[in-house]
């Protein structure tokens, strides 16, 4: 299995499976809820080769691990003997016994329902939006046959959609998701929707905003017949009563029964209390929400397109970008048209024209790879591996792309351009063709804005720059570097280059330490050492690459380009920096035995950490071997590790 080993380290850095409620996948990224998050080593997990970044946000603690975050999710299950179709734990009586806001319970809710259909949302989007364009350039005919089975295959999605979020809301909420399904199938039931076109009994709040006529009635009581077709709010708030009512049957019903006269009861209560209640009500409230976007926008659709612009990669940063996706739902189901998914729509390529600004301007190899893959994801609309692969470490290129993408965002909605269906990046452009005017002046405005948005970001980034990080092929051209009593690290003939150890005390295989990341060599081959003193100094003559925040971690490259990670201690980046004090920072040219950092070796002991540092040659599979020194201890600036390539 090609992920398995990369499972393996997920599911033991974020705690293990005793520690997982659930998990689920998004487009670039695992989404776990967990027992207690102080027990995943949020650092190491940062550190695995295949994941980008790792971040808290809505409840949820996310590892992004990029474009294969299908293939990994399936590979956690697998090594995790995990089911995708139910909760991992149900126990939540181990939980860190925080409150989650109601923000955060709200974009958990949003994202718990949509991401398992987002996909299958954006495909049938896209299938809808080649068929507007074919029709606008004339190269199909509404009226054939051809046109009709696509538009079917487009429409069945959004059609049908509370069946669909019938499926994902009953699962969310904890009940049987075929029950959920039975619920949003009677929603749009055609002969019921067929009943609303005759001649009705009586109307109800006649006058008011809310007059109903009324067709027919449930025991005499009146039913307001409304379309639930791409309804989203409605199946919400019904699948939410039908799991609690699903819960209070299986509690009394015995268990001999249970199977069908629980979903007999609680079909024959939620579906009438939906069409009587719960339908209207929720229908309602979506116009009014509906209305009310309306009314934000109409005021200033200049302003309103900077700000969405603007913040729309921010909100991707933190999740919340997920509470608009019901607006732009909403918007789509009442107005068949959404501003907001077109005002975001240049943001990616905002963030792509960054990405190529980089590529061209950095001189690190490592960023010109990295940016191939982020550049190629970013035209698909999927930008994470853009923004935590590239841009934001870099700070000024996010900068940028952000500054790019709110001027786009603005000339889109000065011109009043819109969205159709839901669909992103290079695959959103038909969704911008009107299905009834075609390819027409807010088109043309929108596909200016995202060619602007993409220009900008490139020029921006590449004329303001940014602080690119150490990279060996600079470093060779940096002055020469003091020579060293006991560390030559100069190139030699037969490409050996020595490393020297960064502080005194007894050597420990890697194998032997208590940190399966490190023991098994998963950030590559080193040595480790059990320090007899509080100073970390330079074992290369290079660049500090990363200094982290919490001092207990250090990036180096040295100038044949070998990269060293030096990790204080096990679990001590839990110390937030106390007993740590840094004596560079990122960018600074070192030699070695320069002082890098000093920590208080008593004090983590009585803390109760261990102190045995890795020192790792991140960069092991660009050399064809690691050998680590013999000694049982060393002193600073002892020979430690030689690499061979």
């Amino acid at each position: 299995m090609k992920h398995e080993q990369l499972a393996k380290d997920i599911l033991s850095g974020v705690g293990g499976k005793q520690n997982i409620n659930s998990v689920v996948h998004c487009a670039t990224r695992l989404r776990f809820k967990l027992k207690n998050d102080n027990n995943a080593k949020t650092d190491e997990l940062k550190n695995l080769p295949g994941v980008i970044t790792v971040m808290q946000s809505g409840g949820q603690y996310q590892v992004v691990v990029g474009n294969e975050v299908s293939d990994v999710y399936k590979a956690l299950l697998q090594v995790g003997n995990m089911n995708a179709d139910e909760p991992v734990s149900s126990d939540d009586s181990e939980s860190s016994g925080k409150k989650e806001s109601l923000l955060g319970q709200f974009i958990d809710l949003i994202s718990g329902v949509f991401t398992p259909i987002l996909g299958l949302l954006a495909a049938t989007g896209m299938i809808k939006g080649f068929l507007s364009m074919f029709t606008s350039l004339e190269w199909l005919d509404p009226s054939s046959g051809t046109y009709q089975l696509l538009n079917a295959a487009g429409d069945c999605l959004f059609y049908f959609f509370p069946i669909f979020l019938g499926y994902t809301a009953m699962k969310k909420f904890g009940g049987s998701p075929f029950l959920g399904m039975a619920i949003g199938a009677s929603l749009v039931y055609p002969t019921l929707s067929g009943l609303s076109g005759g001649e009705p009994l009586y109307t109800l709040f006649a006058g008011t905003l809310f007059e109903s006529p009324i067709h027919i009635t449930f025991l005499g009581i009146p039913v307001i017949l409304m379309s639930y077709s791409s309804s989203v709010i409605p199946i919400i708030i019904a699948a939410y009563f039908g799991a609690k009512v699903e819960a209070f049957f299986k509690k009394i019903i015995p268990s001999v029964v249970r199977t069908f006269l629980t979903p007999f009861f609680t079909i024959l209560i939620v579906v009438p209390v939906t069409f009587l209640l719960i339908g209207p009500i929720a229908t309602w409230a979506s116009q009014l929400i509906g209305a009310g976007v309306s009314g934000i926008y109409d005021l200033s659709p200049l302003v309103t397109g900077i700000v969405v612009g603007g913040l729309w990669q921010v909100l991707v940063i933190f999740g919340l970008h997920w509470g608009i996706v019901p607006i732009m739902l909403l918007n789509l189901s009442t107005l068949k048209a959404d501003p907001i998914l077109a005002m975001m729509f240049a943001a990616s390529f905002a963030q792509i024209g960054a990405v190529l600004g980089v590529m061209l301007k950095t001189k690190n190899t490592k960023l010109k790879s990295l940016g191939v893959p982020a550049f190629v994801s970013g035209i698909f609309g999927v930008t994470e591996p853009a923004i935590y692969g590239l841009t934001l470490p870099l700070k000024k290129p996010f900068i940028m792309s952000c500054i790019a993408s709110a001027t786009a965002g603005g000339i889109i909605g000065f011109a009043g351009s819109k969205m159709f269906v839901f669909a992103s990046g290079i695959f959103g452009v038909p969704a911008l063709i009107s299905p009834t005017e075609g390819i027409n002046y807010e088109f043309w405005m929108a596909m200016i804005a995202t060619i602007i948005a993409f220009v900008l970001g490139f020029v921006l980034v590449y004329f303001v720059g940014f602080k690119d990080p150490a990279n060996p092929e600079a470093a060779k051209q940096a002055p020469e570097p003091v020579k060293e009593e006991k560390a030559a690290l100069e190139p030699n003939p037969n490409n050996r280059y020595e490393i020297a150890s960064p502080m005194t005390g007894e050597v420990v295989p890697l194998q032997e330490i208590n940190d399966a990341t490190f023991a098994g060599e998963h950030m590559g081959k080193g040595i480790a050492i059990r320090p007899t003193s509080g100073r970390v100094v330079s074992p290369i003559n290079g660049v500090v690459q990363t200094i982290y925040r919490t001092k207990h971690a250090i990036g180096l490259v040295d100038d044949q380009g070998v990269e060293i990670l030096i990790h204080i201690g096990q679990d001590t980046v839990q110390l937030k920096g106390q007993h740590f004090t840094a004596h560079v920072k990122d960018g600074d040219r070192v030699s070695v035995g320069d002082l890098i950092v000093e920590f208080d070796l008593q004090a983590i002991i009585e803390a109760g950490y261990e102190t045995v540092t890795p020192i790792i040659v991140t960069n092991t599979a660009d050399y064809l071997d690691v050998v680590a020194t013999t000694s049982r201890e060393v002193q600073e600036k002892d020979k430690l590790v030689t690499v061979i390539g």
